[in-house]
């Protein structure tokens, strides 16, 4: 995977990120989801490197990525998320750049384009919609598909004692849930899945990653919300048609959040990048042109 792409460690302020890097044009910043690493992209990344600077890194305390030692939700709130993203991309010399983010990453690609308006070009989120509006759209049929967002979200060491007993078990169970079509899943990314879920830290990580998403990321939302703040840059939204979009139809939620929204689903489940990667990298390349 990544074939021609440079990868190295990036210390920032409190994380060191694992980032891959290839291509030569307008900088491009690809994000990862749960319970993957930033491998999610391999078959899309290298079709954009052709045109694009196309940077992809494992957020922080995924896959070879590491937060701070003993972490706490504040530490994984999309706001500090956000904040890897956009010095990272300082420290590879690129002041404004173009975001697509995956399920984490998307919500850590809307924050960012929230709290640091004037870097973001255009903005393309995959099968979410805002944390807010997952939240309060929740009900029963909602919490019974979506949850591992209540059980990672339990206080320590609950969740992680439990997921340490077979992290495997966890891990496919989630991937075979979620894909429409759990073939479409290279092996080789499935492996660095399965690897990095295989690590105390990361289970820990994930867990204060969801703690986040209940807490403080919704705190933020809320005051963003109510200070009247919108996503000013352009927005593709794209989703799953068999994902786990919240009960509602996003373009409909992202046009309550962002002023300039397009998309539609794609024909595939929860992994859009992997189950539909000949169409997420022809909406990207037209949403971008």
């Amino acid at each position: 995977m990544f074939d021609g792409f440079d990868r190295r460690q990036v210390a920032l302020n409190d994380s060191v990120l694992h980032v891959r890097t290839a291509g030569e044009g307008p900088p491009l910043l690809c994000l990862h989801g749960y319970p993957q690493t930033g491998a999610a992209w391999h078959a899309v990344a290298p079709a954009l490197a052709d045109e694009y600077r196309v940077v992809v890194p494992d957020l922080r305390g995924y896959g070879a990525s590491e937060g701070p030692p003993n972490p706490t939700a504040a530490d994984y709130a999309k706001r500090a998320l956000a904040r890897d993203a956009a010095d990272l991309m300082s420290e590879l010399g690129h002041e404004t750049f173009v975001v697509a983010g995956h399920d984490r990453g998307a919500r850590v690609g809307y924050r960012l384009a929230l709290d640091h308006p004037c870097r973001i070009r255009r903005l393309a989120v995959f099968d979410i919609t805002p944390t807010l509006a997952k939240a309060e759209a929740m009900d029963w049929q909602a919490a019974e598909s979506s949850f591992h967002w209540l059980f990672l979200a339990q206080q320590r060491p609950l969740p992680e004692t439990l997921i340490r007993a077979d992290p495997d078990l966890f891990l496919e169970f989630l991937l075979n849930s979620w894909a429409g079509d759990r073939s479409a899943l290279a092996s080789e990314a499935v492996t660095a899945y399965r690897d990095a879920f295989r690590r105390e830290r990361v289970i820990r990580a994930t867990c204060e990653d969801y703690r986040a998403g209940l807490s403080v990321d919704l705190d933020h939302d809320r005051a963003s919300r109510a200070a009247g703040d919108r996503v000013d840059c352009p927005l593709l939204a794209v989703w799953g048609a068999a994902g786990r979009t919240a009960n509602a139809d996003p373009l409909d939620v992202w046009k309550r959040w962002a002023t300039d929204v397009q998309g539609g689903p794609a024909d595939c489940g929860h992994f859009v990048m992997e189950e539909a990667p000949t169409e997420t990298t022809d909406r990207l390349r037209a949403f971008l042109t």
